[in-house]
C-alpha cells in the first residue's frame, strides 16, 4: 500500500499521544552483502577463473536455493552456474 501512513495512538485516560515510528528496523536490503559487498555469488564468479572449483560452489549454493536468504545474491550465483555449464560443454567437446 503505497502512499499511506500508519499511524499508532496511545491513549492514557483520554489522552492520545502520537508514537513515532521505530527507526531502527531492519530490512533486507539494510544490511550489505558479505565478501566486501558483491556477495558470494559474485566474489566465487570472480575468483572461480582463478580457483575454479568456486564456481561448483556456487553452482550447489544456487541450485540448494541459498538466494531466498538474500534475494540480491541470485545473478552471481547464477553466473557461477552458467560458467560451470559452459566449463562443462568445453570440456566434454574435445
Amino acid at each position: 500500500m503505497m502512499g499511506q501512513v500508519q499511524v499508532q495512538l496511545q491513549s492514557d485516560e483520554g489522552n492520545f499521544t502520537l508514537l513515532e515510528p521505530e527507526q531502527n528496523s531492519s530490512g533486507i536490503y539494510d544490511r550489505p552483502l558479505s565478501c566486501f559487498g558483491c556477495g558470494i555469488g559474485w566474489f566465487s564468479f570472480l575468483l572461480g577463473f582463478v580457483f575454479p572449483p568456486l564456481w561448483y560452489f556456487a553452482t550447489v549454493l544456487y541450485f540448494g536455493n541459498y538466494y531466498h536468504k538474500d534475494p540480491r545474491e541470485r545473478p552471481g550465483l547464477a553466473a557461477s552456474a552458467i560458467a560451470v555449464s559452459k566449463e562443462m560443454a568445453f570440456i566434454f567437446t574435445f
